[in-house]
């Protein structure tokens, strides 16, 4: 495993996501998934997504859960929302700092990317039932500004930080997507087929042992919208569905995320089959 890290870096925030840590020795996948006590075919499968465009994983999805790729996924967007967009601004400050206060240039190149951390946070806190592709075109900008358009004096060093960092996450969002088309929709599209009763059955047995009154009651508003929520309605059609104001539907949200636990729609459906609030 080493020497695959060593040849492809990208794949160790990769790694990092099943909680696997850089230091990895001379084991094998097979002996390191034995450790963390991991799926080694969701592992591979993943791995090889992010490493090959055209890698068609369809003989691999039976061979892991639903719930097994929409953890990774959740472990993705804390990482993008608390490590990657904080990565970039922190090299992007540094970078700014250096060219002093009234440099408008650089001002300019702030004001773009906190637009992007705008777009992304809200993409990945209130749309993360991955419909569509995440938005990298704000992030493409930025890097090309960067490279072709920047025409004051500033660090080079710090400029180059930026652009790697800028770049790094550029593919892992391509990979992200990759994911989302060809591991998890196919995954949680059974849901709606023959593969719900094995998945209802898994997420039992898996969290039979858990406290059951460990979730907050939910009211039956909230249970109303977290029905819509996991039916693909986004909070504007929430609001219109129910004749409630956009910020009602908002903080309905941040309750149901705040007595359960769970941020996606894909943990939330889980949630739904779990409490038998989705008839299916």
């Amino acid at each position: 495993m080493a020497d695959v890290l060593a040849e492809h870096n990208e794949l160790i925030p990769v790694l990092n996501r099943f909680g696997i840590r850089i230091g990895v020795g001379d084991k094998t996948i097979l002996e390191i998934c034995a450790e963390y006590q991991l799926n080694p075919n969701l592992v591979l499968t993943v791995l090889n997504v992010c490493l090959d465009k055209s890698y068609l994983p369809k003989s691999t999805l039976m061979l892991f859960d639903a719930e097994s790729i929409a953890d990774y996924f959740r472990h993705t967007v804390e990482n993008y929302l608390h490590e990657l967009v904080p990565n970039i601004e922190i090299h992007l400050n540094a970078l700014i700092a250096t060219g002093g206060t009234d440099n408008k240039e650089l001002g300019m190149l702030r004001v773009l990317f906190l637009k992007f951390k705008e777009r992304m946070t809200d993409y990945l806190q209130q749309h993360a039932e991955y419909a569509d592709d995440l938005p990298d075109d704000l992030l493409h900008d930025l890097k090309s500004i960067l490279i072709k358009h920047l025409s004051v004096e500033h660090n080079q060093n710090l400029s180059y930080a930026v652009i790697f960092s800028l770049h790094s996450f550029e593919k892992d969002l391509a990979a992200h997507n990759r994911l989302r088309n060809k591991v998890l929709q196919p995954k949680l599209n059974e849901l709606d087929s023959l593969g719900i009763r094995q998945l209802q059955h898994t997420i039992s047995s898996e969290h039979g042992h858990q406290k059951e009154n460990a979730d907050l009651q939910l009211t039956n508003r909230e249970t109303e919208i977290l029905r819509l929520i996991v039916k693909g309605y986004l909070n504007k059609e929430i609001a219109d569905e129910l004749n409630i104001s956009h910020n009602t539907v908002l903080t309905h949200r941040k309750n149901i995320i705040a007595k359960t636990g769970i941020k996606t729609v894909s943990g939330l459906t889980f949630y739904c089959i779990r409490k038998g609030l989705i008839q299916m």
